[in-house]
């Protein structure tokens, strides 16, 4: 898109160039309009939970803007030729069960006969125009929450390489079915002054995203990560995604590893996530009652993973 001229317009309160997680047009001084558009291919083998994952993964981009979805369009890509349309079926009742979960309509789709399986949705939600959570409106000062565990590019590698343990596929997909509906709404009782979700850019990728058109860093704490249960193995076996490296290609020499700390991190944090978690930005004093309201609410992998401040030289420091 950069090198398409778009019209100008004063409505439009956030555009692509801003590289924040949805476009947002004002329709009057109290409203304005989110719209997003997500879709992915199977990340795992259950036609309904790929439905419900691919639905929440496309929601969460509204709530980490501060809003609230209201109507969804499916967007599919069907091989009709190599599965049954009862596969189909069950992945629209399953992205249709979020849908419900989260108080949404679903208004209609469009469908293609597709040489891959592809699923997701366009939504648009709304937003007071004033309390548009921007992924970049960071504080000196601010500490860092992380909703959801890292690691759903790691398991499903693994799964594809049958080393993923059953216990360990249930915790993923119950992460990733999980909408951030639940920690959006605790969130907007606070003071919060950033946000974004973790998505297909990996932790690293996104903490860049919001350090952009700022002076300052992040220094994230390792030890603080959530993992989803058999990450740290897998990883220390080099069962990683391929865009994991990809990740680490962009973020280039903008980050800093401490020379002790576990060489598996060095991974982690470029490891592309799917229907990740909110990354949360306020001071301190309000993050820690934040956390407390998040674990009450049965947010249990929510943790306080590092601060901004204003460092030299690199952009991300991982301690």
């Amino acid at each position: 898109m950069r090198d398409i001229k778009i019209k100008s317009d004063s409505n439009v309160l956030v555009t692509a160039s801003d590289k924040d997680d949805a476009g947002v047009y004002r329709i009057s001084d109290s409203i304005a309009l989110i719209q997003t558009l997500d879709f992915i291919t199977p990340i795992c083998d259950d036609p309904f939970e790929y439905g419900r994952i691919a639905a929440c993964n496309s929601l969460s981009d509204v709530y980490a803007m501060g809003g609230k979805p209201l109507t969804a369009m499916n967007i599919v890509g069907f091989p009709t030729k190599k599965f049954s349309l009862d596969i189909l079926q069950k992945i629209l009742e399953g992205g249709q069960s979020v849908l419900d979960e989260a108080d949404v309509r679903l208004l209609g789709g469009h469908s293609v006969d597709d040489s891959e399986m592809k699923y997701g949705l366009s939504v648009t939600g709304v937003v007071h125009p004033d309390k548009i959570l921007r992924n970049n409106s960071i504080q000196e000062g601010d500490v860092l929450i992380l909703t959801k565990a890292l690691g759903t590019g790691i398991i499903a590698t693994a799964i594809k390489a049958d080393m993923a343990e059953e216990s360990s596929i249930s915790e993923f997909i119950l992460s990733m079915t999980t909408l951030n509906k639940y920690a959006a709404e605790i969130m907007l009782n606070f003071n919060v002054h950033a946000c974004t979700d973790v998505t297909g850019f990996g932790l690293a990728g996104h903490l860049l995203e919001m350090l952009d058109g700022t002076s300052l860093a992040v220094e994230i704490n390792s030890n603080n990560l959530p993992l989803l249960p058999q990450v740290e193995d897998l990883a220390s076996y080099g069962i990683v995604p391929g865009g994991l490296y990809r990740n680490r290609d962009y973020i280039g020499t903008a980050i800093d590893f401490s020379s002790d700390i576990k060489t598996i991190y060095k991974d982690i944090v470029f490891d592309p996530q799917t229907s990740g978690g909110l990354l949360i930005s306020l001071n301190e004093k309000d993050a820690f009652d934040l956390l407390s309201a998040l674990h009450s609410a049965g947010i249990k992998n929510a943790s306080i993973i590092g601060s901004f401040k204003t460092l030299s030289d690199k952009k991300i420091y991982i301690r």
